[in-house]
């Protein structure tokens, strides 16, 4: 038969907050392996000691952020929300039943006055990622590197068309000096340096000017940020930063690099996307006795026309074999680094094969080797070891799966932030809880009777 429940709702009890926090709950297991005490000396010198009205204890201030990207909530007004009627959010925050939680207005104006240039929490990154270390969970020497866009706040049709100035590579003066050595001693004038006034049209957001126009498809145009993550083979997130989201990967491998070099990781290989796959980039790893691992690149260029591994190289004589049977000799390099292998025309218009080689209406085959294609050899070769194989496919095991986590669970498909500064900001927090969420499941595995 059906009972009647009894109503308990206005029932008076003893009990101890802690007694309604699961025992196994997260937030027990992040308060027994992150102690936030280290705050106060960082943000002493940004609050007066003897002057002014009592401020907000600022762990509590990193604790309601951390609750908020630990857990995925969407903002800081529905986190403040959360807490006021969420009993684990409240122990670990250290308030009673009564205490009343801060205004979220109020938790804005102090990031805002005290916090906004991120460095407490790039400081709480690295703290996490040094008890991770400390405990062995952490293994710098096989990273893996990729990029995720995250859709700014702005609206892709509002936006002002503007001319500005090209960013010079960083590899553009040693590519010019290896370039004018070749012409120095073919005896021909040498490339001056690039001038810094090289321009480009490009469509900048009247909402938020920081974030960049990202075209992946017909229906996929918006702007939006990039973030560029280095992860181990244990998915620890190492490395972050952001750009805008038209800057192109290529260009952020060395960024990585040399911020985890200078924090004094060793690195022995990096595996990274077909994005990175360019000379430069090869070179740069290789110089740095670093083994990249990177994937098969289709050929380029009209399906209708041979491709162009189908013209062996002989490096004896330094000549392109075309398949039928005449040489492409080097003529010259041009400034962009490319040697030029040029086809005599006189052969080629006898040749049955000309129409499937080249559509040009002299009659000549061109083919461009970069001065740098060693470099990218022996990058072939190491991807069809075994070992290049293997590390490749852990990809998306690493930093692939840390991105699909980021975005489901905690905010980063999109950002409610303005300014690449803020957004940097917002990732860091994020990269620091999802470090500090492994960190806390892998030390913590039995339930915390007391903490």
């Amino acid at each position: 038969m059906l009972g009647k429940s009894l109503n308990s709702r206005d029932q008076i009890e003893f009990v101890a907050i802690s007694d309604l926090v699961p025992k196994d709950h997260l937030l027990r297991k992040v308060d027994a392996v992150l102690d936030l005490n280290f705050v106060y000396d960082s943000v002493k010198d940004r609050y007066c000691l003897d002057n002014g009205r009592p401020g907000i204890d600022p762990v509590i201030l990193v604790k309601i952020v951390l609750i908020q990207h630990l857990f995925g909530i969407k903002s800081m007004r529905q986190t403040i929300r959360e807490i006021d009627t969420n009993v684990a959010y409240r122990w670990y925050l250290g308030f009673g039943f009564h205490d009343k939680v801060p205004h979220f207005s109020t938790f804005g104006k102090n990031y805002a006055r005290r916090f906004s240039d991120g460095q407490l929490f790039e400081e709480i990154f690295e703290h996490i990622l040094e008890i991770a270390m400390s405990h062995g969970l952490i293994d710098t020497s096989a990273l893996y590197i990729d990029s995720t866009h995250i859709k700014a706040n702005a609206n892709r049709n509002k936006y002002t068309k503007e001319t500005i100035k090209k960013t010079a590579t960083f590899y553009a003066e040693e590519l010019r000096e290896e370039v004018n050595d070749i012409r120095l001693s073919e005896g021909k004038k040498l490339y001056p340096p690039k001038e810094s006034n090289e321009e480009k049209t490009s469509r900048v957001s009247k909402t938020d000017p920081d974030a960049g126009y990202y075209v992946k498809s017909e229906r996929e145009k918006q702007f939006a940020y990039s973030m560029h993550a280095c992860v181990d083979s244990h998915g620890f997130v190492l490395d972050q930063h952001v750009t805008p989201g038209n800057i192109h990967d290529s260009t952020q491998l060395h960024v990585s690099i040399d911020r985890l070099l200078e924090k004094g990781y060793s690195i022995q290989s990096v595996a990274v996307d077909a994005g990175y796959k360019t000379p430069a980039n090869a070179r740069y790893l290789l110089n740095k006795n670093i083994t990249p691992y990177m994937p098969y690149t289709r050929p380029r260029g009209s399906k209708d026309l041979l491709k162009k591994s189908e013209y062996v190289y002989d490096e004896y004589y330094d000549v392109y074999l075309c398949p039928g049977g005449s040489e492409l000799t080097y003529r010259r390099t041009d400034k962009d680094g490319y040697r030029l292998y040029m086809s005599d025309p006189m052969k080629c218009k006898e040749c049955p094969l000309l129409s499937q080689c080249t559509k040009s209406q002299g009659k000549q085959k061109v083919i461009t080797r970069h001065v740098w294609q060693s470099y990218i050899d022996t990058v072939e070769e190491i991807r069809h070891t075994e070992k290049g194989k293997t590390e490749y496919k852990k990809r998306s095991q690493t930093v692939e799966r840390r991105f699909g986590d980021a975005k489901e669970q905690h905010g980063l498909r999109w950002t409610r932030h303005r300014g690449i500064k803020k957004v940097f900001r917002d990732t860091t927090l994020i990269c620091a809880c999802m470090n500090l969420k492994k960190l806390a499941n892998w030390l913590i595995k039995e339930p915390q009777l007391t903490v």
